[in-house]
C-alpha cells in the first residue's frame, strides 16, 4: 500500500492510532481543508454539518452508517463491531476527502470513521458534502462513502451474541467463527 501525503494535521491517540484533526472552525473547512477524523470517540453529526455549512450551498447531503444487529451473510445476532485501523488510515481518509473537495462544484466535505468497539445503533461513519445543487451533493456524498468502504485500511470484527466473532472483508475462507 502506498503512503499518501496529507495536509491534514494528525495526532497519535493513547493507543497509537493516527487521528486526523478536524479544522477548528467551519471557516477552516471552507478554506479548502476538509474535516476528517478517525477516532474512538462518538462522532458528532452536527459538527460535520457545521463544517460543510456555506452560504453558497443549496444542498447538503449526509450519510450516517450505523451498527446493525445482523449481517445477512452471518448466522447469529450481532451485538457489537470492533473497528481497527492501519496507521496510514488518517492520511487515506484525508486524501479521499480532499479528492472529493477538489471536484468542480463541491463547496465542502466532512467525513469521519470510528474505531474501537461500537454497540448496535452506534454511528460508525459520518459523511457530509455541500454543493450548490442536490444532485451533485448526493452523488459526491455517495462516492465518498463508497471510496471509504473500498480504500480505507480498516478492519471490522463482528461480535455475535454467542460470544463468537467474525472478521469482515478478509476474503473467502478466512472467516471462521472464533471464540
Amino acid at each position: 500500500m502506498a503512503r499518501l501525503a496529507s495536509s491534514a494535521p494528525t495526532r497519535t491517540d493513547r493507543v497509537g492510532t493516527a487521528v486526523a484533526e478536524a479544522p477548528s472552525t467551519p471557516s477552516a473547512a471552507l478554506a479548502g481543508a476538509p474535516m476528517t477524523r478517525i477516532d474512538p470517540s462518538p462522532l458528532d453529526v452536527v459538527a460535520h454539518l457545521t463544517a460543510v455549512n456555506d452560504a453558497r450551498a443549496g444542498a447538503v447531503a449526509s450519510f450516517l452508517g450505523t451498527v446493525r444487529d445482523h449481517d445477512p451473510e452471518v448466522r447469529g445476532e450481532v451485538v457489537a463491531l470492533e473497528y481497527s485501523a492501519h496507521p496510514d488510515a488518517a492520511a487515506v481518509l484525508a486524501r479521499i476527502a480532499a479528492d472529493a473537495a477538489a471536484l468542480d462544484g463541491v463547496l465542502a466535505v466532512a467525513v469521519s470513521h470510528r474505531i474501537g468497539r461500537l454497540a448496535v445503533g452506534d454511528v460508525a461513519i459520518v459523511a457530509a458534502v455541500s454543493t450548490a445543487h442536490r444532485e451533485l451533493a448526493f452523488s459526491v456524498c455517495r462516492a465518498v462513502v463508497e471510496r471509504v468502504k473500498a480504500d480505507l485500511p480498516m478492519w471490522k470484527r463482528e461480535i455475535l451474541a454467542d460470544g463468537t466473532y467474525v472478521w469482515v472483508g478478509l476474503g473467502a475462507g478466512s472467516n471462521p467463527r472464533q471464540k
